[in-house]
């Protein structure tokens, strides 16, 4: 394919790593530079928004997404219990912590699948949230897979930093609406974390329609929670990364608190901190020239 805009194909497929089913989707011209896009917390693929995926294609990048295990389309650990509650008590105190269904670690072998499934050796991989978490893991544990690597608005697993504030974390542990409508007009409590500028109810609601739609799954929640937790500390390996790095923080994230983008920036050598006035635990349309252009210079810059 020659063109970037008029030949982007977005082509969903799954890919089976050890018995999960991985859903993922391309966008673009398979020999550009790849970007594989990693969400957060109980987000689903199409949260990285086709309009903003496009920008990047359009820059001559080949986008790929991919719902994480236990959300959107990939597979699902159907009543597989697990008492997150515990084990955030217990990673906080220094505690052992209670065996849980699975890891950050496997969660980043899921990402790799997709890249195998795609026949692509090295990528330039940005997480967010959650999805920065498993981002960073990739780099440490596939570091010959990871050409740049991009983490936003995320942490590096040290309780003492980038922890949620009381109000955040509230909404965070709350049970959803099970009703569609209920759960769309509910949507606007997220406002708590995203950024106070730019907050948008009806595009919000709008989003959280497309959400429950394509695949609303709450139980998956629980399982996603303690795999960030029962993770553990990531600081000392990140130390040890040798990957060009950029770190992308709000400075109004009540979520991930701003202390988890510094901490990240301040562990990983050579990494490049932009902190973003008026962002927080979100990536609104008016804030998408600057992160647009920051990500595409860090990749360009290591191509």
């Amino acid at each position: 394919m020659t063109g970037k805009t008029s030949e982007t194909v977005t082509v969903p497929v799954a890919v089976a790593p050890n018995g999960i089913n991985i859903e993922y989707n391309a966008m673009g011209n398979p020999t550009d530079p790849p970007l594989l896009w990693v969400m957060g917390f109980t987000a689903q693929l199409i949260a990285w928004s086709e309009e903003f995926m496009q920008l990047f294609v359009d820059l001559g990048f080949y986008v790929i997404r991919f719902d994480n295990r236990d959300c959107g389309l990939s597979t699902k650990l159907d009543g597989v219990v697990v008492n997150p509650n515990a084990i955030i008590k217990a990673a906080l105190l220094g505690d052992p912590v209670p065996e849980v269904p699975y890891t950050l670690s496997d969660m980043a072998a899921d990402a790799i699948a997709v890249l195998d499934d795609l026949g692509i050796a090295k990528a330039h991989v940005i997480g967010a949230s959650m999805g920065g978490m498993i981002a960073q893991t990739i780099a440490i544990e596939y570091p010959a897979r990871v050409q740049t690597l991009t983490s936003i608005m995320s942490q590096t697993g040290d309780p003492e930093y980038g922890q949620p504030g009381p109000e955040a974390s509230s909404v965070l542990l709350a049970p959803p609406e099970t009703d569609r409508t209920a759960y769309i007009e509910g949507s606007v409590k997220y406002a708590v974390w995203q950024s106070r500028k730019y907050f948008d109810p009806q595009a919000t609601k709008e989003r959280a329609a497309r959400e429950f739609d394509r695949s609303f799954y709450p139980e998956g929640a629980s399982r996603q929670l303690a795999a960030i937790y029962a993770s553990g500390r990531r600081s000392e390996k990140l130390n040890q990364l040798n990957v060009p790095t950029l770190v992308i923080h709000g400075r109004d994230d009540t979520l991930i608190t701003p202390s988890g983008g510094e901490r990240t920036a301040q562990m990983i050598p050579g990494a490049h901190l932009l902190m973003m006035s008026d962002m927080g635990h979100d990536m609104p349309q008016p804030l998408w020239p600057v992160l647009v252009d920051s990500i595409a210079a860090h990749v360009k810059r290591n191509l």
